[in-house]
C-alpha cells in the first residue's frame, strides 16, 4: 500500500472528486468509530485535525472533559470501492489528541504505538499476520443458521459462501490490504481470509477494515457475517491466530539456521515471555465474556500453556521451518479471537514478549504430544499450566498485572477492566437458556 502525504491526499481527493472524507478511530472494546467531512474541511482537518465530542466513546473521557481531536493521518488514506448515492468517499484512520495537541492515553492507536517505540529502541521493527475467522449466517436475529454444511477447505457446492470470500478479497486488495490466502473452515459456515503480513499498526488499521469489509459484503448479498469467538454449541469457535516475528532492518531476528528448531535465543526469549504472561494478557486477547466458551479442550482451541513446532494443541506453535524462507521464520500465538481489539491484542502480545527478551527468559522444552490427552498429574509434571477458564477469572489475573498495565497504560488499564467487570456482572445476573432448559420443569 503506498505512503501518502497531507499533499498526496489533497491532490488525489481533487483528481477523483471526492465528496466526503470519512475520520475512522477506534474505541477501548474494539470498535470502529466514524464521522465524516466534506472535502471543504479536508485540508484544515490535515493541520488541525478536528474536534468531536469523546465522552459517548467508550473508554475515552468523563462528560466534565469532552472536547477531543480526531488528527487523520494521511498515510491511511484509501478510497472506498464503492460509491455512496453516487459520490466518492474517502477514509484516513485518525489519532486522537487533547485539545493541547498531546496524544490522548485511551487512543488505541497510541497504545500500540507506544508500544511498537519500546521495541524500537531495542532495535526491532515488529511484524504480525492473523489469521481472521468467522462464520456467515442467515440473519443477525434468532438462533444462528449456517449457510452451509461446508468443512475445512471444502471446495464443493457445500461451500456457499466462497463467491462472498472472493468479493471480500477484491475490496481489500483494492484498498491496499493484501490477502494470502483463504478457504472453509472446520466449522460449517465458518471461513477464514488471511492477511499477508505486515507491520504491527499496518495491520491493526487492517484488520478494522477487514471486519468492516467482511459485514458490508455479507450485508450486500443479505446475509450476516459473524466474528463472535463462539456462536455455536458443539463445533469450532473462531480464533485470531497470530503470527509474529521481530525484525533488525531486512533481518529476521527469530532466524538461526545452527538451531534444532531454527529459532534465535531472541525468539525462544520471546516465546518464553508470551509463556510466563500468557495468563495475564488473555483478557485483552479473549475480552468477552462468550470468548472463554471457545476456549475448552476439544476444539482446536487452546487451553494449556506450552509450545511445539508441529502440535496444534498448543497455545504456541512454530510453523516448520522450509529451507530459503527465512524471512518467514515466526512464533504463531493461538489463543486470541477476531473480536479482540487489535490494537491492544498486539501491544500485550508484544510486551510480554519484549519482557521475555529483556529479562533472558529461559524457554523450557516443547511439548510435541497432544496436551488435551494429558491427565491433570502429567500436566503438573510438564508444568503446563492453563489460560483462565472465565471472564472473570482473566479480570482477576489481569488486575495483578503490572505488565498489562505497563503495555497499556494506567487511563486504559483501569478503564478495561472496569468495563470488563461491568459485562461479568450483567452476564452473572443473567438467566440462561441453558438454565431454563435443565431445571425449569424439574425444579
Amino acid at each position: 500500500m503506498a505512503r501518502f502525504s497531507k499533499r498526496d491526499v489533497l491532490r488525489i481527493s481533487k483528481e477523483k472528486q471526492v465528496k466526503f472524507v470519512r475520520l475512522w478511530f477506534t474505541d477501548i472494546l474494539g470498535f470502529l468509530k466514524s464521522f465524516a467531512i466534506t472535502i471543504r474541511e479536508l485540508e484544515v482537518a490535515l493541520e488541525d485535525g478536528m474536534g468531536f465530542d469523546g465522552s459517548s466513546i467508550a473508554g475515552f473521557v468523563r462528560i466534565d472533559e469532552s472536547d477531543m481531536v480526531a488528527m487523520p493521518d494521511p498515510s491511511t488514506f484509501r478510497l472506498l470501492p464503492w460509491k455512496t448515492n453516487g459520490q466518492v468517499i474517502a477514509v484516513m484512520f485518525c489519532d486522537i489528541l487533547e485539545p493541547d495537541g498531546n496524544p490522548h492515553q485511551g487512543d488505541p492507536r497510541w497504545v500500540l504505538k507506544k508500544n511498537l517505540e519500546r521495541a524500537a529502541q531495542m532495535g526491532y521493527t515488529f511484524n504480525v499476520g492473523p489469521e481472521l475467522e468467522y462464520f456467515y449466517f442467515q440473519r443477525s436475529t434468532g438462533k444462528p443458521e449456517a449457510l452451509d454444511q461446508g468443512g475445512y477447505f471444502d471446495l464443493t457446492p457445500l461451500d456457499v459462501a466462497s463467491d462472498l470470500r472472493k468479493q471480500t478479497i477484491t475490496i481489500l486488495e483494492e484498498m491496499g490490504i493484501p490477502v494470502e490466502y483463504s478457504h472453509h473452515e472446520v466449522a460449517p459456515s465458518q471461513h477464514e481470509i488471511d492477511l499477508k503480513y505486515r507491520d504491527a499498526l499496518t495491520m491493526a488499521d487492517s484488520t478494522m477494515i477487514y471486519r468492516l469489509i467482511v459485514k458490508e459484503v455479507a450485508l450486500k448479498n443479505n446475509v450476516y457475517a459473524s466474528f463472535m469467538p463462539k456462536p455455536i454449541f458443539g463445533v469450532n469457535g473462531s480464533g485470531m491466530h497470530t503470527h509474529q516475528s521481530l525484525f533488525r532492518g531486512k533481518k529476521n531476528a527469530f532466524f538461526d539456521p545452527k538451531d534444532k528448531y531454527h529459532l534465535s535465543d531472541i525468539a525462544k526469549r520471546y516465546i518464553a515471555g508470551l509463556m510466563k504472561h500468557a495468563r495475564e494478557i488473555t483478557l485483552v486477547t479473549n475480552q468477552w465474556v462468550n470468548s472463554y466458551k471457545r476456549l475448552v479442550p476439544g476444539y482446536e482451541a487452546p487451553v494449556y500453556i506450552s509450545w511445539a513446532q508441529r502440535n496444534r494443541s498448543d497455545l504456541i506453535r512454530i510453523p516448520v521451518y522450509k529451507p530459503g524462507k527465512e524471512l518467514a521464520t515466526r512464533v504463531e500465538y493461538r489463543s486470541p479471537d477476531p473480536a479482540c481489539n487489535p490494537y491492544f491484542a498486539f501491544s500485550v502480545m508484544l510486551a510480554a514478549g519484549l519482557e521475555g527478551i529483556e529479562k533472558g527468559y529461559p524457554l523450557r522444552e516443547p511439548v510435541e504430544r497432544n496436551v488435551y490427552e494429558m491427565g491433570e498429574a502429567e500436566r503438573k509434571r510438564y508444568k503446563i499450566d492453563s489460560l483462565p477458564e472465565d471472564l472473570y477469572e482473566a479480570i482477576k489475573v489481569t488486575e495483578k498485572s503490572d505488565l498489562v498495565k505497563r503495555a497499556l497504560g494506567d487511563h486504559v488499564f483501569h478503564q478495561f477492566i472496569d468495563n470488563k467487570k461491568i459485562e461479568w456482572e450483567r452476564y452473572r445476573a443473567r438467566v440462561t437458556d441453558y438454565e431454563l432448559e435443565q431445571y425449569f420443569s424439574i425444579l
